[in-house]
């Protein structure tokens, strides 16, 4: 979206404070208005996260029976595999700016509380209780976190190795190597 990207080539060239809303519109070329109308916030511009509705749904298709956390990292590697090139290189500047940023510190946090919820709701549909379904969302959530802020850091490391690592560990299938 054209918001999107205006927001973050003046976000990487200004910084996130000095980035104004009805700059960020002009660069659109939209009104600040508009703006508003799709995005509550100056924050929400750096953090609206598409892929929740795409990681629940890849949970909520995992067999029947398989537990919460295995159900957790495969439904969301599933989900993982749509994001293309583009997406990615738009995360990790998001990322970076966010990292960056005083002002943005649990920033993340608070953003993710939506993911969480969308990851119980789909727990729930698959008979998890309450409280264990947001045992489970929280740490896989706290857990690819910590990776995708490690990986915003590097130019190399794909994505989805960077986050397939941190799955194999959430969901109990890798090894917490030394």
């Amino acid at each position: 979206m054209a918001l999107r990207r205006a927001a973050a080539e003046l976000f990487a060239e200004s910084g996130y404070d000095a980035a104004g809303t009805a700059e960020i519109a002009r660069r659109a070329g939209v009104s600040e208005m508009t703006l508003f109308r799709h995005f509550a916030t100056k924050e929400s511009l750096l953090l609206a996260d598409p892929f929740d509705p795409l990681m629940a749904e890849g949970v909520r298709r995992r067999p029947a029976g398989e537990p919460a956390m295995a159900a957790l990292a495969e439904g969301i590697r599933e989900a993982l595999k749509g994001i293309d090139h583009e997406a990615a290189a738009g995360l990790r500047i998001q990322l970076r700016i966010i990292a960056a940023t005083p002002s943005l510190r649990g920033a993340i946090e608070r953003n993710s509380d939506a993911t969480v919820g969308a990851l119980i709701e789909a727990l729930g549909t698959r008979g998890v209780t309450p409280l264990k379904a947001r045992i489970a969302a929280t740490a896989i959530i706290a857990g690819l976190s910590v990776a995708l802020l490690d990986w915003a850091q590097s130019d190399d490391l794909p994505l989805a190795d960077a986050l397939g690592s941190a799955l194999d560990v959430l969901g109990g299938d890798g090894h917490v190597g030394v």
